[in-house]
């Protein structure tokens, strides 16, 4: 191992561990409620586009407010950015506890969009700062393994909790109480747990930091031949951009399509709520371990493209398997297949942006590819829950995921033929 990868090494051990437990928490506050809605939605009335609907406009509020929180984060730092969105984000996380009908239902979700807006990006971006291109696929995939394993806390946990009532709660507003909490606490610690830059990290010598600018300015200077953007107006009108929210967007369709009902789906199946809650855990275990060896393959062949495309492929496969088998083993087996496939595609299908994006550029460039990609978390529960409501079942809703999936893994190949070599360099666009 050369001196500088292990100083990169030293720094993913300092970081990647607060960075991905953001994001446990975080994305256990915005899909619990695939876990309340167990009994919430009888409680409250909610039919099946109810719920579909109030789950997904989380993404709406996601999309209007990403692109300026990551402007933010760029100008005050990290640190004081990422403690404002999980204070904020876990306070109004635990005050859908109290939804009361669907208006409440639909605003509170909104706002806690609203609140969340920037975090993925803005970790995607912090990573720039600290990682060069060549080892960012690991790192990455490190970092989204968050999103899984806190399906994996989250499932048996909310089935627990789901189950005990009292003090004049019901058990789905006691989970969304105690589930929001450690984000508030979290996000204070996050003063002291995240340097800025590389240059403000107290555990770095001050030649480790000096390596580290090395070797990133090195990557920058060596690498104009890909039409790295730089200016916010120069991202916006660069195509590339543009065109891959296309993957982005599709792969995400299918992950929270997938996500958000799959408490519903399991259960449905004849599944206690602590039951479900553990069979849940086991798609997302699956998906941990794929993501991270995607990662690893992809940085150690140095290919980027097919590496998505085959994972989407994948994900495609096991999505039409779960509308088409009717045994609960097997559709629990193609939900691994499904979440195993979706997880590893977007983890080093965010090695392409950051591969062309730098400074103003990345931190605009990302949330704007990600606040669209994320209308996918709108579209996926809403379509999963309106075909259900007219169909009565899930399957031609598991189909239309699947197809997106497919759709993801035929554009990112020919976006990566027309703009990026194969390991994942741009060519100007």
């Amino acid at each position: 191992m050369r001196d500088s990868d292990a100083i990169f090494h030293k720094a993913a051990v300092r970081l990647i561990p607060v960075m991905a437990l953001m994001y446990v928490v975080s994305y256990l506050d915005r899909s619990n409620i695939g876990f309340a809605a167990l009994t919430m939605n009888r409680e409250l009335g909610f039919a099946p586009d109810v719920f579909g609907l109030g789950s997904g406009i989380f993404f709406i509020g996601y999309f209007l407010f990403e692109v300026p929180s990551n402007l933010m984060l760029e100008k005050v730092g990290a640190r004081a950015w990422m403690c404002r969105i999980m204070v904020t984000w876990g306070a109004l996380s635990m005050a859908c506890a109290f939804i009361a009908g669907p208006v409440s239902f639909y605003v509170l979700r909104f706002f806690l969009g609203a609140a969340e807006a920037g975090l993925y990006p803005g970790m995607i971006l912090y990573m720039t700062y600290w990682f060069p291109q060549a080892t960012r696929g690991r790192f990455i995939a490190l970092f989204l393994a968050a999103v899984p394993m806190a399906s994996v806390i989250g499932g048996p946990l909310s089935g627990w909790l789901l189950d005990i009532s009292g003090h004049g709660l019901s058990g789905w507003q006691w989970m969304l109480l105690l589930e929001g909490l450690p984000s508030v606490l979290l996000g204070v610690a996050l003063l002291w747990l995240l340097p800025d830059r590389p240059a403000a990290a107290k555990w770095l010598t001050a030649q480790e930091k000096t390596a580290i600018a090395a070797r990133l300015a090195s990557e920058r200077s060596s690498s104009g031949k890909g039409g790295e953007l730089h200016g916010f107006w120069e991202m916006l009108g660069d195509r590339r951009i543009w065109i891959l929210i296309l993957p982005d967007f599709s792969i995400v369709i299918g992950l929270y399509g997938l996500g958000l009902w799959m408490p519903q789906i399991i259960n449905g199946l004849g599944y206690s709520h602590l039951q479900t809650g553990f069979l849940v855990m086991v798609p997302y275990l699956v998906a941990v371990a794929a993501m991270i060896l995607a990662g690893l393959s992809s940085d150690r062949r140095g290919e980027r493209v097919l590496h998505v495309a085959a994972s989407a492929f994948v994900a495609a496969a096991g999505l039409a398997g779960a509308a088409l088998l009717h045994h609960p083993v097997l559709i629990i087996a193609s939900f691994c297949v499904a979440s195993a496939g979706m997880y590893s595609a977007l983890a080093v299908f965010w090695t392409l942006p950051t591969a062309i994006l730098r400074g103003v550029a990345a931190a605009g460039g990302l949330a704007l590819l990600n606040s669209f990609a994320n209308l996918g978390g709108f579209a996926g529960p809403y379509l999963m829950g309106w075909v259900k409501q007219l169909t009565g079942d899930y399957t031609w809703g598991l189909l239309g995921l699947a197809g997106m999936e497919t759709l993801a893994a035929i554009s990112v190949i020919l976006i990566g033929r027309a703009f990026f070599n194969s390991s994942g360099r741009g060519r100007p666009a």
